[in-house]
């Protein structure tokens, strides 16, 4: 990181908009929001935007957040309360507060930015950065800071770069040649092209960079409006657009990549479908996202266990794993592995047989199970014998599968079984 760019880092602060409850992930959400949901064996999705400021050299960080926000909460307590204030260094938690009016959630992202304006003044930055904490990606934040400033944007937008017949699912960007956004469009049927890139299109990251006092003076404004959505997608940025100057920033520009990852990495694992397939991914030989880069840390809270213990040398009865990633505190008791991944304290009993299951914190497998293609919620005990991914219509009834084959449990499901 050159001088300039370590400057205005030292000079911003980041929001990340933590709030979000992801419903497409169905059961997984219905007690942690969907930032706090687990990902890659140890981490949480927040994990990553946070990560993403702290290696850029942002320090000063905010993080709003609402829907059934203790697990949330609790992570950020334990896992990032590293910042020393007398290195002007921060991280606030900031939930939906009562107001004068006694409402008490936010109402759009952009008012939740305007309901913590006291609070982010109190530092003084002179940048914000609006983060998203619900995607997984490597980003240097600190390279479109200093796009931001030189092309002297009253707002910079980070965009992924996507094929045009999949951008319709996003807000998409119509760009110039110098990258100023003429268009946003929000979700269109026939989304505009990139500029020398007809088949691409520029599709909202949902990360804008403002000056800071022009940040305020335009949330003042909009929350006095009665028809404003106070939404930064829906009504801030659409107005820069119209009366403003609002550049687009690709995400290839600054996106952080080791020797190891050919292509810009970038995912919403915001339905089941998604989040299976980003997490089995990773136990790939060599696989898109490499979570091995000590060069980008992704910081988290890390538990103290033992290390993972395979146990058993018998026929039909080996503790093995075959391309998986298996977290600290697993115990594999005679049981055979093959493309999954575990996170802590995972338990596998003898004579079962895993094949595709991304398995949440102190999942316990019973004897003689057999699970294809899965996702298991923290905590749940597989009975013994239980058979997942071999009767479509069964799992069906049982739990909830998608059109993919890929079934979630959570233990009120496993309860059922019983009754």
């Amino acid at each position: 990181m050159d001088r300039e760019s370590q400057r205005l880092a030292q000079n911003t602060m980041a929001f990340v908009l933590a709030g979000g409850r992801g419903s497409r992930l169905h059961e997984l959400t219905d007690i942690r929001a969907k930032p706090a949901m687990y990902f890659g064996g140890k981490t949480r999705i927040i994990d990553f935007a946070l990560s993403n400021a702290v290696n850029s050299g942002i320090r000063r960080i905010g993080v709003a957040t609402q829907y059934k926000a203790h697990s949330l909460i609790r992570h950020l307590q334990r896992g990032w309360s590293f910042f020393r204030a007398e290195r002007n260094e921060s991280l606030d938690i900031l939930p939906a507060s009562q107001q004068l009016n006694n409402e008490n959630w936010y109402k759009g992202t952009a008012d939740a930015v305007t309901q913590n304006i006291d609070i982010i003044r109190g530092y003084g930055p002179k940048y914000i950065i609006i983060l998203a904490g619900d995607h997984i990606y490597k980003q240097d934040y600190s390279l479109m800071l200093r796009h931001h400033v030189d092309s002297g944007a009253d707002v910079t937008v980070g965009c992924i770069e996507v094929p045009r017949q999949e951008a319709t699912a996003f807000g998409v960007m119509k760009v110039d040649e110098s990258d100023r956004i003429l268009d946003f469009v929000e979700k269109p049927a026939d989304p505009p092209a990139m500029p020398g890139h007809p088949d691409q299109a520029l599709a909202s990251m949902g990360i804008y960079v403002f000056e800071a006092e022009y940040l305020y003076d335009l949330l003042r404004k909009d929350a006095a409006n009665p028809d404003s959505r106070n939404d930064f997608g829906g009504d801030i940025i659409p107005a820069i657009v119209r009366d403003g100057k609002a550049v687009a920033h690709p995400f290839s520009r600054s996106c952080v990549r080791s020797g190891l990852e050919e292509e810009a990495y970038w995912r919403d694992v915001g339905t089941v479908d998604a989040f299976w397939q980003a997490n089995v991914d990773l136990t790939d030989f060599k696989p898109e996202l490499d979570l091995y880069d000590n060069t980008w840390p992704i910081w988290t809270y890390s538990e103290l266990t033992p290390p993972a213990k395979f146990i058993h040398n018998e026929e039909g009865r080996k503790g093995h794993a075959v391309s998986s990633m298996v977290s600290g505190g697993c115990i594999i008791s005679g049981s055979k592995l093959d493309r999954c991944l575990l996170f802590t304290g995972v338990r596998t009993r003898s004579f079962a047989e895993l094949e595709g299951v991304v398995a949440m914190p102190y999942v316990e497998i019973g004897r003689n199970a057999r699970i294809k293609n899965a996702v298991i919620d923290r905590g749940v005990k597989i009975p013994e014998g239980l058979v997942v991914g071999e009767d479509a219509k069964a799992d069906a009834a049982r739990f909830r599968r998608t059109d993919n084959g890929i079934c979630l449990i959570t233990q009120p499901m496993i309860d059922k079984l019983d009754g």
